[in-house]
């Protein structure tokens, strides 16, 4: 399958015409408010909400002269009103309307990307159930350690979205504010209630205090909650870079038909879009800093934070989504090879079972010194024999270990033939799966 995803829905939410629409809604939001507490007449709330509007190409005019955006654009509104456009703006500060605008456009964007975590559990579920009992072999500091399912891998990966998905909707909660205090937050030009009036229009909450701006902690909260999640996201796609290894060859991304792998090596079949994904995990990351940085503003405020907003919100956003999308698309399409995986888990020709033999020496008695004093010096002999090209399994199919073990005299003093052949069981492995997935997936 192609990935044909398209950034355009989360991209129009940060256009310029989303932008001013937004600060349209808000003040349009205020004016309903003041003619709810009676400021101002009805007749002329009701012309401004009705005939308000904004043109881009002339608020740029305006701006090249006047060198401020929202004058530019509160000029641009009234003039396409009458006498009524006196209340536009009435009471207000430049932040009032952008902070609460922007968090408009948040709450738009980041619902979307809680969409996008529900369908990336979605689609990680879907290939857990499908490989629960898939045996591979599961790994510490990258050498094989013992027997686990691929399910389980995956049951991780869910389990870790889950975490993230109830950040993003506690974050939803942060960012979810709106202010119209005024120039300095102690609303002196207008009353609490056109606050809560106007938050409600737009369904927001009042934020309980600001000064003159919302306070960037809770956009901080946003970038370093997808900055947590791209860390998860790209997690997951080294996982599946080191699986397409040729070494290793356990999975792969979907290769479509048609597809090319290398201009110069035809044979090539590369995992293009997790180590994309790996980059654009940096780049969300990136932009928590800045984000981190703009909770520290001077005195009641400053706009070292605008300019950085106009670069990590739209950014973070669209690149979040893109990301997402992606991969749940290598998640959906991902082939697996189960037959590689159990060639792998028999590579160190049984060692994964070591540690099954381990815990039945002290049931008979043993010290657990001497037990991990027979178990390894047979897995040494293993080590080496294969590092020497010596077959992992003899005619009979049995492993190197096993035969090693069943030839120890001082652990066939302690453990019967039946009792050692017993712990080369891979149903011994699985045994709980089924219970950790009842956890995992409820």
């Amino acid at each position: 399958m192609v990935d044909r995803y398209s950034r355009e829905e989360m991209a129009s939410k940060w256009t310029y015409q989303a932008k001013y629409q937004a600060w349209l809604d808000v003040e349009k939001a205020v004016v309903k408010a003041w003619a709810k507490l009676g400021k101002i007449p009805q007749e002329d709330a009701d012309k401004i909400v009705t005939n308000g509007a904004f043109d881009i190409k002339r608020i740029d005019e305006i701006e090249a002269v006047t060198r401020h955006d929202l004058i530019a654009f509160t000029t641009s509104v009234s003039e396409s009103l009458g006498e009524e456009s006196r209340w536009f703006h009435y009471g207000m500060t430049s932040s009032d309307t952008i902070d609460t605008a922007v968090a408009l456009q948040m709450k738009d964007s980041l619902s979307l990307i809680i969409e996008d975590v529900k369908m990336i559990m979605e689609s990680i579920k879907k290939r857990a159930m499908e490989h629960k009992m898939t045996l591979m072999v599961g790994r510490s500091h990258g050498i094989h350690g013992e027997p686990i399912t691929f399910g389980l891998v995956l049951a991780v990966w869910y389990d870790e979205m889950a975490r993230h998905l109830k950040n993003l909707e506690e974050t939803m909660e942060v960012i979810s504010v709106g202010q119209v205090s005024g120039a300095m937050g102690n609303f002196a030009h207008a009353p609490l209630e056109l606050e809560e009036y106007t938050c409600e229009e737009l369904g927001l909450k009042p934020a309980p205090v600001s000064n003159q701006v919302i306070q960037r902690d809770r956009y901080a909260r946003l970038a370093t909650s997808l900055a947590l999640m791209a860390s998860s996201i790209e997690k997951f796609a080294v996982q599946v870079r080191h699986w397409q290894r040729t070494e290793v060859y356990e999975c792969e991304e979907y290769f479509a038909k048609g597809q090319k792998g290398s201009s110069a090596m035809p044979h090539k079949r590369n995992p293009i879009l997790t180590e994309n994904i790996t980059g654009l995990a940096r780049m969300i990351r990136a932009y928590a800093a800045p984000a981190m940085e703009n909770v520290a503003l001077w005195h009641e405020r400053d706009i070292s934070h605008s300019s950085t907003e106009r670069f990590w919100l739209p950014d973070t956003f669209v690149t979040s989504d893109f990301m997402l999308h992606r991969m749940n698309n290598v998640i959906a399409n991902l082939t697996v090879y189960p037959e590689n995986m159990m060639r792998n888990l028999n590579l160190t020709g049984g060692l994964v079972f070591s540690q099954r033999v381990l815990l039945e020496l002290p049931l008979q008695g043993v010290s657990r010194e001497d037990a991990y004093r027979i178990v390894q010096r047979n897995a040494m002999k293993v080590w080496e024999e294969i590092q020497k090209g010596k077959p992992t399994v003899n005619d009979k199919g049995e492993s190197l270990y096993l035969n090693h073990l069943l030839a120890d005299e001082e652990l066939r003093s302690k453990l019967s033939e039946e009792q050692i052949r017993e712990c080369f069981n891979y149903d011994y492995y699985t045994k709980n799966v089924d219970n950790i997935f009842k956890r995992v997936f409820k």
